[in-house]
């Protein structure tokens, strides 16, 4: 057996588990997803605590036809693009730039780490009164909750780079701003990755505290006023809908992993 015919059987075993691993989770799925109905429809559960899949199912159909569904989904996603992408951009230059200087790196580890460590959501009120209740302070709380985790994070991982490839550049002579664009960012681009869907989910829980605290619209709204009328219905399939938003955001990320992949396999 030939080199190629080893790479055609390696793809194909490949692409066998990534099938056998999706059927399993779409399995999953749909298994929670007929306990649930089933313990609703023969009252095992409390459906007024606990709804059921055929419920939520109206209900979104029910907000589907008022056309207030697709507005309030409009408006969580692009808080979450905003806030995700003003994180990103912040957390990756904040990391750049404690690479190239470790004395910085030193001065500012603590405070990340502190400011880390609090209670963000406990600022809610703070926020809203320097902030004003509007959408500037819902991007703003979860900028707030996403940008240390991911600036840490990304810093420890430029750290983690391999050594040897450093010397060896710096056997060359090599300045920092070469070591940094050559080794430490090409070697961590999956990291980063990884970093961007951490981002994502923690921007999203961002935005829904900040929509819970000050909003009129969103996901977070609809939690929040269905929760206060006691309408479980509304507040669960809100929190499903949320749930298919950030899978599709994950999704987005994992396409552009594969984008990248593929460029440096050419």
């Amino acid at each position: 057996m030939n080199n190629t015919e080893e790479h055609v059987i390696y793809i194909k075993k490949i692409k066998k588990d990534k099938r056998i691993i999706l059927t399993i989770q779409i399995l999953i799925l749909l298994l929670a997803l007929l306990s649930w109905e089933l313990l609703s429809k023969y009252h095992i559960i409390n459906t007024f605590l606990s709804s059921s899949p055929k419920e939520v199912i109206k209900t979104i159909i029910s907000l589907s036809k008022d056309k207030t569904l697709l507005k309030h989904i409009g408006i969580t996603t692009y808080e979450t693009i905003i806030s995700f992408t003003i994180t990103s951009i912040i957390s990756f230059i904040i990391s750049v730039i404690m690479f190239m200087s470790k004395k910085f790196a030193k001065i500012i580890d603590p405070y990340l780490t502190v400011i880390n460590s609090l209670p963000k959501v406990a600022l809610g009120p703070l926020i809203i009164i320097w902030i004003g209740a509007s959408i500037k302070s819902i991007i703003f709380m979860a900028i707030l909750i996403s940008l240390f985790t991911t600036t840490i994070n990304m810093y420890n991982a430029f750290n983690s780079t391999n050594s040897n490839y450093i010397k060896l550049l710096k056997s060359f002579n090599a300045s920092k701003k070469d070591i940094l664009f050559k080794v430490v960012i090409p070697s961590n681009k999956k990291n980063i990755i990884s970093l961007l869907k951490v981002n994502i989910g923690l921007t999203l829980i961002g935005i829904i505290m900040g929509e819970l605290l000050v909003s009129k619209e969103g996901l977070g709204y609809l939690i929040m006023y269905g929760s206060q009328v006691f309408n479980i219905n509304l507040v669960i399939s809100s929190v499903f809908i949320l749930g298919i938003l950030a899978f599709i955001m994950y999704e987005v990320i994992n396409i552009l992993q594969f984008i990248i992949n593929k460029k440096e396999e050419i």
